[in-house]
């Protein structure tokens, strides 16, 4: 039981970071990055320490991002392979909440189900070996909120189209795709158990931020052990990536996580500003340039989670009468 406890406290993936070496190699492309992030998550069976380890391989915030990512994914569905190169396709035209899913699922009689619909915007799907289709089931009551359902499809199945979408302004090496199913047919077999929207949608949302940020501090902490940046500031790093490390196997649903994770999301920022002063002292260098470009990724959904931590204090307040 000790030995568990300090494991936990002390991800072995965040000491490997204040050890191993900081050379890195340029990965231009995601050809580049994936066979090394494949690679690295063999090593472990933890999501926290696969985006750690990921983080640190990175040469740049895009590459984190995208381990973070593919970390988050197999935290949600511990069985998905490592070799695997997943997206989760959630998005539509008109968002993401049940109600504006118009991906339908239509199971037939011989035992499959027929997936038409189209998604925007699927983080790297246009290299990725498997989609995590989400859609609609038909339900009894048509007043209900609408019954959401997740399938594994494989990227080259019949019926998918993988349209590539415009560079984004930042971390422009991560690809995205529009997602086209046209009656694509998958087993029975490919729906993952529980509803789609509690069980999936609804949690990925906290757990790609933990994982996510997890990457990026990481790749702080190699940038600032290759660059000699101050003790203080690596120190702060690896504190952070502890509190983050120990929210990645707290339940994804529970108020207290929600309002832990905020807290923590705002000591990353804190470290991103700090990081982005040190930068500033090596403006030409092509490091610093990504960094002030991709900046912009840590305000995306800044909307949603306060949203989020808003509701758990109304649940922790709810839950006490208060």
């Amino acid at each position: 039981m000790a030995a568990d406890c300090q494991s936990r406290a002390m991800n072995p993936a965040i000491t490997h970071c204040l050890q191993a070496d900081t050379c890195v190699p340029d990965r231009p492309s995601v050809s580049d990055w994936w066979p090394r992030w494949r690679d690295s998550a063999a090593r472990s069976t933890d999501s926290a320490a696969m985006a750690v380890l990921g983080g640190f391989d990175a040469d740049r915030v895009g590459w984190a991002f995208a381990s973070g990512y593919q970390a988050a994914l197999r935290a949600l569905l511990p069985d998905l392979p490592y070799e695997v190169l997943a997206a989760f396709c959630v998005t539509e035209e008109s968002g993401n909440r049940p109600r504006d899913m118009q991906t339908r699922f239509t199971p037939s009689a011989d035992g499959t189900v027929s997936i038409t619909g189209a998604k925007r915007w699927t983080t790297l799907g246009p290299a990725s070996s498997l989609l995590l289709v989400v859609g609609t089931w038909p339900a009894d009551d048509v007043t209900a909120r609408p019954l959401l359902k997740v399938a594994r499809v494989a990227g080259d199945a019949s019926g998918v189209q993988l349209v590539p979408m415009p560079q984004t302004r930042f971390v422009p090496e991560v690809p995205h795709a529009r997602v086209i199913l046209d009656a694509v047919r998958v087993e029975a077999a490919a729906l993952l158990p529980g509803d789609g929207y509690d069980a999936y949608v609804k949690p990925f949302r906290s757990i790609e931020d933990i994982h996510v940020t997890l990457a990026v501090l990481a790749y702080l902490l190699r940038e600032s052990r290759r660059r000699g940046w101050p003790t203080g500031f690596a120190e702060r790093l690896c504190a952070a990536m502890v509190l983050l490390s120990a929210l990645a196997h707290a339940p994804a649903d529970a108020a207290a996580t929600h309002v832990a994770l905020a807290g923590a999301l705002a000591l990353a920022q804190g470290l991103y500003d700090e990081a982005g002063a040190l930068w500033a002292h090596a403006a030409d260098d092509p490091g610093a340039l990504r960094w002030s470009r991709d900046a912009a990724l840590f305000g995306v959904a800044g909307t949603a989670r306060r949203q989020r931590v808003a509701r758990a204090w109304q649940r922790l307040d709810e839950s006490t009468g208060a």
